[in-house]
Protein backbone atom coordinates (compact mmCIF):
# COMPACT_ATOMS: atom_id res chain seq x y z
CA UNK A 1 0.00 0.00 0.00
CA UNK A 2 2.76 2.03 0.76
CA UNK A 3 4.50 1.64 -2.65
CA UNK A 4 1.02 2.32 -4.08
CA UNK A 5 1.23 5.76 -2.23
CA UNK A 6 2.13 8.58 -4.98
CA UNK A 7 5.15 11.20 -3.43
CA UNK A 8 2.41 14.00 -3.00
CA UNK A 9 0.22 12.12 -1.20
CA UNK A 10 3.07 11.01 1.18
CA UNK A 11 4.36 14.52 1.42
CA UNK A 12 0.36 16.18 2.50
CA UNK A 13 -0.04 13.26 5.07
CA UNK A 14 3.37 13.62 6.58
CA UNK A 15 2.83 17.22 7.06
CA UNK A 16 -0.84 17.02 8.58
CA UNK A 17 1.17 14.19 11.69
CA UNK A 18 3.63 16.46 12.21
CA UNK A 19 1.52 19.87 12.28
CA UNK A 20 -0.96 17.94 14.42
CA UNK A 21 1.80 17.09 17.07
CA UNK A 22 3.60 20.16 17.03
CA UNK A 23 0.64 22.08 17.27
CA UNK A 24 -1.15 20.05 19.67
CA UNK A 25 2.11 20.63 22.26
CA UNK A 26 1.75 24.04 21.26
CA UNK A 27 -1.85 24.64 22.17
CA UNK A 28 -2.55 22.12 24.85
CA UNK A 29 0.91 23.06 26.69
CA UNK A 30 1.35 27.02 25.83
CA UNK A 31 -1.92 27.30 24.72
CA UNK A 32 -3.86 25.52 28.00
CA UNK A 33 -6.38 24.30 25.85
CA UNK A 34 -8.76 21.79 27.63
CA UNK A 35 -11.65 19.60 26.17
CA UNK A 36 -11.85 16.71 23.16
CA UNK A 37 -8.56 16.15 20.83
CA UNK A 38 -11.33 16.33 18.11
CA UNK A 39 -12.96 19.41 18.46
CA UNK A 40 -16.39 19.82 15.92
CA UNK A 41 -15.25 20.25 12.30
CA UNK A 42 -12.26 18.67 12.71
CA UNK A 43 -13.28 15.95 10.30
CA UNK A 44 -13.87 18.92 7.20
CA UNK A 45 -11.17 20.37 8.11
CA UNK A 46 -9.16 17.08 7.23
CA UNK A 47 -11.25 17.14 4.38
CA UNK A 48 -9.62 20.72 2.86
CA UNK A 49 -6.42 19.45 3.88
CA UNK A 50 -6.45 17.27 0.95
CA UNK A 51 -8.66 19.09 -1.25
CA UNK A 52 -5.97 22.09 -0.92
CA UNK A 53 -2.95 20.62 -2.36
CA UNK A 54 -4.35 18.61 -5.46
CA UNK A 55 -7.41 20.48 -6.06
CA UNK A 56 -7.38 23.83 -5.09
CA UNK A 57 -3.49 24.41 -5.90
CA UNK A 58 -4.15 23.14 -9.30
CA UNK A 59 -6.50 25.84 -9.90
CA UNK A 60 -4.71 28.72 -8.87
CA UNK A 61 -1.88 28.28 -10.50
CA UNK A 62 -3.84 29.99 -13.45
CA UNK A 63 -3.54 32.97 -10.88
CA UNK A 64 -0.07 32.98 -13.02
CA UNK A 65 -1.52 32.48 -16.49
CA UNK A 66 -2.22 36.38 -16.63
CA UNK A 67 1.01 38.10 -15.68
CA UNK A 68 3.25 35.07 -17.16
CA UNK A 69 0.86 36.20 -20.92
CA UNK A 70 1.62 40.20 -20.53
CA UNK A 71 5.09 39.68 -19.55
CA UNK A 72 5.60 37.40 -23.33
CA UNK A 73 3.43 39.74 -24.80
CA UNK A 74 4.77 43.06 -23.87
CA UNK A 75 8.11 41.41 -24.76
CA UNK A 76 10.30 41.57 -21.42
CA UNK A 77 10.13 37.67 -21.41
CA UNK A 78 10.27 34.79 -23.21
CA UNK A 79 8.40 31.29 -22.38
CA UNK A 80 11.66 30.03 -22.22
CA UNK A 81 13.10 32.80 -19.75
CA UNK A 82 9.61 32.02 -17.39
CA UNK A 83 10.58 28.32 -17.52
CA UNK A 84 14.20 28.68 -16.48
CA UNK A 85 15.26 29.26 -12.62
CA UNK A 86 17.81 31.98 -14.24
CA UNK A 87 15.41 34.39 -14.95
CA UNK A 88 15.72 36.97 -12.28
CA UNK A 89 12.96 39.68 -13.80
CA UNK A 90 13.36 42.60 -15.42
CA UNK A 91 13.60 46.60 -15.58
CA UNK A 92 15.69 48.81 -12.41
CA UNK A 93 13.67 46.89 -9.46
CA UNK A 94 15.29 43.35 -10.49
CA UNK A 95 18.15 44.96 -10.40
CA UNK A 96 18.16 45.76 -6.74
CA UNK A 97 19.89 42.95 -4.00
CA UNK A 98 18.06 39.99 -3.72
CA UNK A 99 17.64 41.31 0.07
CA UNK A 100 16.40 44.07 -0.52
CA UNK A 101 13.63 42.82 -3.27
CA UNK A 102 12.40 40.35 -0.31
CA UNK A 103 11.88 43.19 2.18
CA UNK A 104 9.79 44.64 -0.61
CA UNK A 105 7.90 42.27 -2.36
CA UNK A 106 6.40 40.70 1.75
CA UNK A 107 5.65 44.32 2.01
CA UNK A 108 3.89 45.00 -1.33
CA UNK A 109 2.14 41.47 -1.24
CA UNK A 110 0.81 42.00 2.29
CA UNK A 111 -0.65 45.19 1.44
CA UNK A 112 -2.38 43.73 -1.55
CA UNK A 113 -2.98 40.91 0.44
CA UNK A 114 -4.96 43.54 3.31
CA UNK A 115 -7.15 44.53 0.49
CA UNK A 116 -8.11 41.68 -1.41
CA UNK A 117 -8.82 40.25 2.10
CA UNK A 118 -11.34 43.32 2.90
CA UNK A 119 -12.85 42.45 -1.08
CA UNK A 120 -13.73 39.54 0.07
CA UNK A 121 -15.39 40.75 2.99
CA UNK A 122 -18.52 42.34 0.89
CA UNK A 123 -20.94 41.92 -1.30
CA UNK A 124 -20.76 39.16 -3.65
CA UNK A 125 -17.59 38.05 -2.77
CA UNK A 126 -18.29 37.16 0.63
CA UNK A 127 -20.02 34.08 0.24
CA UNK A 128 -16.77 32.62 -0.84
CA UNK A 129 -14.62 33.96 1.78
CA UNK A 130 -17.08 32.93 4.51
CA UNK A 131 -16.73 28.82 4.16
CA UNK A 132 -13.23 30.02 6.09
CA UNK A 133 -15.23 31.94 8.96
CA UNK A 134 -17.36 28.97 9.77
CA UNK A 135 -15.05 27.31 11.88
CA UNK A 136 -16.79 27.64 15.27
CA UNK A 137 -13.90 25.86 16.87
CA UNK A 138 -11.24 27.49 15.82
CA UNK A 139 -7.97 26.33 15.83
CA UNK A 140 -4.33 25.70 13.74
CA UNK A 141 -6.00 23.22 10.76
CA UNK A 142 -8.74 25.69 10.71
CA UNK A 143 -6.23 27.98 8.45
CA UNK A 144 -6.89 25.26 5.30
CA UNK A 145 -10.90 26.06 5.27
CA UNK A 146 -10.48 27.68 2.29
CA UNK A 147 -12.61 28.05 -0.68
CA UNK A 148 -10.65 27.23 -4.07
CA UNK A 149 -12.29 30.40 -5.94
CA UNK A 150 -11.37 33.14 -2.67
CA UNK A 151 -7.41 31.48 -3.48
CA UNK A 152 -7.69 31.63 -6.88
CA UNK A 153 -8.66 35.47 -6.95
CA UNK A 154 -6.01 36.51 -3.62
CA UNK A 155 -3.36 34.65 -5.40
CA UNK A 156 -3.93 36.98 -8.41
CA UNK A 157 -4.02 40.09 -7.02
CA UNK A 158 -1.22 39.30 -4.80
CA UNK A 159 0.99 38.12 -6.94
CA UNK A 160 0.20 39.39 -10.53
CA UNK A 161 1.58 43.06 -9.91
CA UNK A 162 4.85 41.86 -8.65
CA UNK A 163 5.73 39.66 -11.82
CA UNK A 164 4.61 43.03 -13.57
CA UNK A 165 7.03 45.31 -11.55
CA UNK A 166 9.93 42.87 -12.69
CA UNK A 167 10.36 41.81 -9.14
CA UNK A 168 12.36 38.93 -8.81
CA UNK A 169 10.12 35.84 -9.89
CA UNK A 170 11.17 33.21 -7.25
CA UNK A 171 11.32 36.11 -4.72
CA UNK A 172 7.84 36.63 -5.37
CA UNK A 173 6.75 33.00 -5.44
CA UNK A 174 8.38 32.34 -2.14
CA UNK A 175 5.38 34.73 -0.76
CA UNK A 176 2.90 32.11 -1.00
CA UNK A 177 4.52 29.26 1.09
CA UNK A 178 5.38 31.81 4.03
CA UNK A 179 1.87 32.97 4.00
CA UNK A 180 0.82 29.47 4.06
CA UNK A 181 2.56 28.74 6.98
CA UNK A 182 2.04 31.73 9.02
CA UNK A 183 -1.50 31.68 8.44
CA UNK A 184 -1.30 28.36 9.85
CA UNK A 185 0.49 29.89 13.21
CA UNK A 186 -1.50 32.40 13.70
CA UNK A 187 -4.97 30.43 13.80
CA UNK A 188 -3.86 27.87 16.83
CA UNK A 189 -5.45 28.18 19.55
CA UNK A 190 -2.74 30.42 21.38
CA UNK A 191 -3.19 33.57 23.46
CA UNK A 192 -0.08 35.19 22.10
CA UNK A 193 -0.01 38.96 21.40
CA UNK A 194 3.61 39.53 21.31
CA UNK A 195 3.39 42.49 24.28
CA UNK A 196 5.35 45.18 22.41
CA UNK A 197 5.45 43.64 19.31
CA UNK A 198 1.60 43.39 19.04
CA UNK A 199 1.32 46.66 16.77
CA UNK A 200 4.45 45.08 14.31
CA UNK A 201 3.47 41.43 13.55
CA UNK A 202 0.87 39.99 13.24
CA UNK A 203 -0.19 36.98 15.66
CA UNK A 204 -2.56 34.73 16.99
CA UNK A 205 -5.02 37.11 19.32
CA UNK A 206 -4.72 39.24 16.55
CA UNK A 207 -6.00 37.18 13.73
CA UNK A 208 -8.38 35.80 15.92
CA UNK A 209 -10.21 38.53 16.44
CA UNK A 210 -10.80 38.79 13.07
CA UNK A 211 -12.62 35.60 13.25
CA UNK A 212 -14.87 36.78 16.15
CA UNK A 213 -18.32 37.26 14.85
CA UNK A 214 -18.65 39.60 18.14
CA UNK A 215 -20.31 43.06 17.04
CA UNK A 216 -16.94 44.92 17.75
CA UNK A 217 -14.79 42.84 16.22
CA UNK A 218 -16.36 42.54 12.54
CA UNK A 219 -14.34 43.38 9.33
CA UNK A 220 -11.05 43.84 11.78
CA UNK A 221 -7.64 43.04 11.57
CA UNK A 222 -7.27 41.59 7.71
CA UNK A 223 -3.71 41.65 7.77
CA UNK A 224 -1.78 38.68 7.10
CA UNK A 225 1.50 40.04 8.58
CA UNK A 226 1.78 43.36 9.36
CA UNK A 227 -1.40 45.01 11.13
CA UNK A 228 0.47 48.57 9.70
CA UNK A 229 -2.01 48.31 6.98
CA UNK A 230 -5.04 47.80 9.69
CA UNK A 231 -3.66 51.16 12.13
CA UNK A 232 -3.22 53.09 8.56
CA UNK A 233 -6.85 52.21 7.42
CA UNK A 234 -8.36 52.16 10.45
CA UNK A 235 -9.39 48.36 10.99
CA UNK A 236 -6.90 47.47 13.84
CA UNK A 237 -8.65 45.75 17.53
CA UNK A 238 -6.71 44.42 19.67
CA UNK A 239 -7.78 45.28 23.06
CA UNK A 240 -6.01 44.67 25.91
CA UNK A 241 -6.83 42.11 28.37
CA UNK A 242 -9.50 40.16 26.71
CA UNK A 243 -9.51 37.47 24.17
CA UNK A 244 -11.49 36.61 21.02
CA UNK A 245 -14.59 34.29 21.21
CA UNK A 246 -17.93 33.29 19.58
CA UNK A 247 -15.82 31.72 16.26
CA UNK A 248 -18.20 31.23 12.69
CA UNK A 249 -20.22 32.85 10.41
CA UNK A 250 -23.36 35.11 11.70
CA UNK A 251 -26.46 33.04 10.68
CA UNK A 252 -25.16 29.61 10.48
CA UNK A 253 -22.69 28.16 7.61
CA UNK A 254 -23.07 24.63 6.19
CA UNK A 255 -20.45 22.82 7.63
CA UNK A 256 -19.57 19.94 5.96
CA UNK A 257 -17.09 20.93 2.55
CA UNK A 258 -19.07 19.48 -0.48
CA UNK A 259 -22.41 21.62 0.46
CA UNK A 260 -19.99 24.82 1.57
CA UNK A 261 -17.90 24.20 -1.93
CA UNK A 262 -21.75 24.83 -3.47
CA UNK A 263 -23.36 27.39 -0.90
CA UNK A 264 -21.64 30.66 -2.87
CA UNK A 265 -22.92 29.52 -5.83
CA UNK A 266 -26.26 28.94 -4.71
CA UNK A 267 -26.08 31.93 -2.83
CA UNK A 268 -25.20 34.46 -6.04
CA UNK A 269 -27.79 32.05 -8.01
CA UNK A 270 -30.26 32.74 -5.76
Amino acid sequence: MDAAMSPSLKNTLAGLLILSVLFLILERVFGRVRGPLLRRGWLTDVAYWFLTPFVTKSISRAALILPAGLLVWCGVATVEDLRSQSYTGFGPLSRQPVWLQAVEVYLLADFLSYWSHRLFHGGRWWPFHAVHHSSEDLDWLSSIRVHPVNDLVTKLIQVSPLLLLGFNPWVTLSTAPFFTLYAIFIHARLDWDFGPLRYVIATPVFHRWHHSRQPEAMDRNFAGLFPLWDLLFGTFYMPRGRRPQDFGVAGGFPQDMPRQLWEPFRRLRR
